[in-house]
Order: structure tokens, then sequence, then C-alpha cells
């Protein structure tokens, strides 16, 4: 009786101890997100609140770039909290999650690659910038990188409509829902392995090659070496940008490969700990760099952070100061 009751107590108390690790790295881990995606929608705004943001090619750039990666931190943390309560989806509801986070996730190394090229002229080819780089080749240029990654999306959803999904027992999916978990095909698993080298690869390589164009451009006499150096920067910015989104597409195989060897505690932890540093970080990279880099966004930026930061200050304090004016007038 004893030991039954002592294994009750001990079985209690691994549960509450699991408990309250979910809740406290749920917390952890949504606070950052709640966060960046507030900086990041007041970035969007920001972008979008000046004529100048609205008429240069490299903002429009920017604000796609920013766009896809607001969605996928978004959707991230919707997809983190789902799998942390333990939530199992419907297979066609995960399929539309997935296929989303697919979308977007392709659109942000792309968007990467156009800005790259973008400097790469602006340095290289100073005098006929103005002539390449215009609003309808940017726009062209947004348009081609949206329908290219809709492309691969819709051929994903090609492969699963092969998958005999009338032979399993229900559509309620007896796992998480997850990228993984979407591949239910050899070939599904094929085509997105094969998918995303390629994707990253040659936009790595896009990138290297700007940025080795920019500095033998640097070294001869009619380069501005001030821009040329700010270009180099950037560029070198951008192939952080690529690496740490590549690093997102191991998040899931990696705790996949942890899970087999860890106990569940210690896996939570060290889920939370790779989701902030490899999710949410580089999501929020873009926001972070250009909002202090940039001289024409830093100064709007902070008008618009400062403002919404005094409003809801008021907001809050304005039960305190209604009070205050009942007691005064009473």
């Amino acid at each position: 009786m004893y030991e039954n009751q002592s294994h009750t107590n001990i079985t209690a108390g691994l549960q509450y101890q699991e408990l309250m690790a979910l809740v406290l790295f749920s917390i952890v881990s949504t606070v950052p997100s709640c966060v960046f995606l507030f900086i990041n929608g007041t970035m969007l705004y920001t972008l979008r609140s000046k004529p100048v943001f609205c008429e240069t090619s490299r903002y429009i750039l920017l604000y796609n770039l920013l766009f896809a990666d607001t969605v996928v931190l978004a959707h991230s943390q919707l997809m983190y909290l789902i799998a942390a309560f333990r939530i199992r989806l419907m297979y066609p509801v995960c399929g539309v999650l997935v296929m989303l986070s697919n979308l977007t996730t392709e659109i942000s190394p792309l968007t990467l690659v156009v800005m790259s090229l973008e400097r790469y002229v602006a340095v290289c080819y100073p005098l006929r910038h103005a002539a390449i780089i215009t609003i309808r080749n940017t726009g062209i240029a947004i348009i081609v990188v949206w329908a290219f990654s809709s492309l691969n999306v819709l051929i994903r959803v090609l492969l699963l409509v092969n998958f005999p999904f009338e032979e399993l027992d229900s559509l309620q999916m007896k796992d998480f829902c997850g990228r993984e978990s979407m591949l239910l095909d050899p070939l599904s698993d094929l085509y997105d392995r094969a998918c995303t080298y390629f994707l990253f690869v040659s936009a790595g390589m896009t990138v290297t090659c700007s940025y080795i164009g920019v500095i033998v451009a640097a070294r001869s006499a009619s380069t501005d070496k001030a821009s040329a150096q700010k270009a180099c920067n950037t560029l070198l910015l951008h192939l952080v940008q690529l690496c740490l989104s590549l690093t997102s597409t191991i998040h899931n195989p990696l705790l996949i490969a942890i899970s087999k060897v860890l106990d569940r505690i210690m896996i939570v932890r060290i889920q939370n700990v790779l989701y902030v540093c490899i999710i949410i970080f580089p999501r929020c990279l873009s926001a972070l760099i250009y909002g202090i880099r940039d001289q024409t966004i830093r100064p709007v930026l902070m008008y618009h952070l400062c403002c919404q930061w005094k409003r809801s200050t008021l907001l809050s304090d304005a039960p305190n100061k209604a009070k205050i004016s009942i007691l005064i007038t009473s």
C-alpha cells in the first residue's frame, strides 16, 4: 500500500514538474515572439509611412523580406504552442499550415538574393542603377519570387495527393503537426531535400558572388569607397541571414535525433533554447539590422515605437486619471 502511494506521489510530482516546465518555457518563448512581432509590425508600418520608402526599390524589397519573416515568426509560434500543449490536428489542417510555412520560408532567401543583386548593381554599375533597378522591375522580381515559392508549394501538394489517405483509419493525426509529419511519401521527402539544398546553395553562391564582385569593384579608382564598403557590410549581413535561415531547416531533425538519447524534461529545455536561437532570432534580424543601421529608417522607426509606447502608457493610465479627476471634482 505504501509502495503504491509513494509511486503515485512520484508520478504526480513528475507530472507537476513537467507541467510547470511546459508553462515556464512556453512563456519564455512566447514573450520574445510577441516583442519581435510588435517590432516587426512597427517596422512594416514604418516602411509604408513615407513616400521615400514606397518609391525606393531597396525598401520595397525590405518590406517583402520583413513581411515573410513576420508571417514565419507568427506561424512558428502558433505551431510551437500547438505542439507544446499536445494538440493533434487533422491532416488537412496540418497540411495547410505546413504549406503556408513552406511558402513564406522560401520567400526570405529568394528576397535576400534579389537584395544582394540590387546592391551589386548599385556599386558596380552606378550609372545604370536607376535604369535597371526601377519600381516596375522590383515589382516583377517580387512577383517572380512569390510565383517560384507558390510553384514549389503546388508541387508538394500534388505529391501529397498521391498518398492513399482513404486507407487511414482516421484523418486525425497520431503525432504532432510539423513539416516532417507531412512528408508521407518517400518522393515527397526526396523533393523536399532536393528543393532545400538547391535553394540555399544557389542563394548562397549568388550572395557570395555579389560580395566578391563588390570587393573587386571597390579596388577600382572610379568606385565610391564608402558606398562599396557599406555594400560589402550589407552583403555580409545577407550571408549571415541566409545561413541562419538554413539552420532553421535542421531544427526538427535535430530535435528528433536528441529525443532518442535524452529524457523528456531535458528535451523540452533544449527545444526552447533551439527554438529561440534558430527560429525566433533569425526572423527578427532584418528589423534589427535595418532599424539600427539605416539612417533613413532609424529616426522614423524610433518615432513610431516611442509613439506607440506612449499611447499604450496613456491608455493604461487613463482609468487612474479618471479616478483622480472624480475625486478632485467631488
